[in-house]
């Protein structure tokens, strides 16, 4: 009976990872609404930033409609002109993500936090990426210094208590394992359980 309890919770697990994985395309589109940012020191032009917003955006609906070829030749462009701008970058490992590609994604996140560690959004998509390899702790990690970075970021919150839920999860279903007189931990997984199947993404930002 714990190991069909065990199994469903990890198949409520998967479920809410992929809920996770979801909110990266609205996090695309996020970022390619902002503003280029001339970090690598050369400013650019009003028409150059315009021309660079443009593809930005492009790209961004390319990823949304998962035309991935294009998105990611648009992007290379964009990287090798300003190989220091966050946005397309972080584009790039939306789509490496989407694709599969998960250590390259990972690769691009870690960089971009090496080189903007105010941003948050590359602290939350790598901490989906973490999750999925189920390491929880390191992803909570992730998640916690978004949270410090935008304390309102309502997105990186809600991932962090799914984190939260998952470690509590694994917590109780070791304590049921060392114990089979325990009689708590089991109905606390329960709980957890019905709290994971019952959670709802949250709506991206229009």
């Amino acid at each position: 009976m714990l190991e069909s309890a065990v199994h469903r919770t990890a198949t409520l697990a998967v479920r809410a990872l992929a809920m996770l994985r979801h909110l990266i395309l609205a996090l695309a589109a996020l970022l390619a609404a902002l503003p280029a940012v001339a970090q690598d020191g050369r400013e650019l032009t009003q028409e150059a930033r315009k021309e660079y917003n443009a593809a930005l955006k492009e790209a961004g609906t390319l990823i949304k409609d998962r035309q991935f070829d294009p998105a990611t030749a648009k992007l290379d462009t964009l990287i090798k002109q300003r190989p220091r701008e966050p946005q397309a970058r972080f584009l790039k490992g939306v789509v490496e993500t989407e694709l599969g590609h998960a250590e390259a994604a990972t690769e691009i996140f870690r960089g971009l936090i090496a080189d903007y560690p105010e941003l948050p959004e590359p602290y939350n998509n790598l901490a989906v990426l973490l999750a999925q390899k189920g390491d929880y702790e390191s992803a909570r990690v992730a998640l916690e210094t978004a949270v410090r970075t935008a304390p309102n970021w309502a997105v990186a919150r809600e991932n962090l208590g799914d984190i939260y839920a998952r470690l509590a999860a694994a917590e109780y279903d070791r304590a049921a394992k060392l114990d089979r007189d325990n009689k708590t931990a089991p109905a606390k997984l329960t709980l957890v359980r019905n709290l994971l199947a019952s959670s709802t993404p949250p709506k991206p930002k229009s």
